[in-house]
């Protein structure tokens, strides 16, 4: 099965809440989230045979992360081109309490 751009990922709030919420009382790590900057994203969806993004949990100085890269249409990743890692955690960057993080 092919990727493409306008596969639909769309979510309640109250469904993103319940999974949220289970990930937070399973204890797996004290990081709930992080945020990576509009720009990086772009600069990853620009690239010519882009359709969306991939990610892969990391693991740097034993912390978890995430690495971003671009997908393509036949599901393979665009790793030779822009990359992205190194977003904000939460903790401590932490958005005020909400339905997807309290």
């Amino acid at each position: 099965m092919a990727f493409n751009t306008n596969e639909d990922h769309s979510i309640t709030l109250a469904t993103a809440s319940e999974l949220t919420k289970a990930y937070r009382d399973a204890n797996i790590n004290p990081k709930i989230g992080g945020f990576f900057g509009k720009d990086a994203i772009q600069a990853i969806i620009n690239q010519p045979t882009c359709v969306g993004l991939k990610f892969y949990f990391a693991l740097e100085n034993s912390n978890l992360t995430l690495v971003l890269c671009g997908a393509k249409s036949d599901e393979n990743d665009l790793y030779e081109g822009v990359l992205a890692e190194n977003g904000k955690l939460d903790p401590p960057h932490h958005s005020g309490n909400n339905p997807l993080n309290s």
